[in-house]
């Protein structure tokens, strides 16, 4: 049963995605894999609670054509570069699933906000609250965060086991 207290919020879980992800990933976050666990609680009591849950992925043009310019070289030819559209890396880790009631949003750069419809929908949806889960803290985590702060929302909560970087010190200076 949702809970009308959390009506206004919304959890942005950030690229769960098997590249950034799995030990075999493109785009390897050391300490994503185990996040996991605690991602997908998050999830769980986010849908039990009613909170509006966002699925925040890159999905870029397997070519490279739309990815940032320090990345245009792991799109070389003939190559499937990290989080391709329609690619198994771009796909979210097991666990983990987009279901009726849920929203998805494809980002390019690191922030969920940049140049995307996001902060558009959310208003919409009545969202002033977030809670964001995912990775990886110092890139993606922390510049929507930044965006979310400059758009003025009311409160923005990170759940610190379910976020992650490379390394636990980085994530700790985060």
């Amino acid at each position: 049963m949702a809970d009308t207290k959390f009506n206004n919020t919304a959890l942005l879980v950030i690229d769960m995605q098997n590249d950034f992800i799995l030990d075999d990933g493109l785009m390897r976050v050391d300490g994503g894999k185990a996040i996991v666990p605690n991602v997908i609680k998050a999830v769980e009591i986010a849908r039990q609670h009613g909170i509006l849950v966002v699925w925040v992925v890159r999905e870029h043009d397997p070519l490279g054509r739309d990815v940032e310019l320090f990345r245009q070289h792991l799109y070389s030819t003939g190559t499937v570069g990290p989080t391709s559209k329609g690619s198994p890396g771009a796909e979210l880790v097991d666990g983990l699933e987009i279901k009726e009631g849920d929203y998805k949003v494809v980002k390019m750069r690191f922030s969920a906000f940049f140049a995307t419809h996001l902060n558009s929908f959310l208003r919409t949806a009545g969202i002033d609250s977030l809670v964001i889960v995912g990775v990886q803290t110092p890139n993606c985590i922390r510049q929507t965060v930044f965006d979310a702060v400059e758009l003025d929302y009311k409160s923005i909560t990170i759940i610190v086991d379910a976020t992650a970087a490379a390394t636990p010190e980085i994530h700790a200076g985060m």
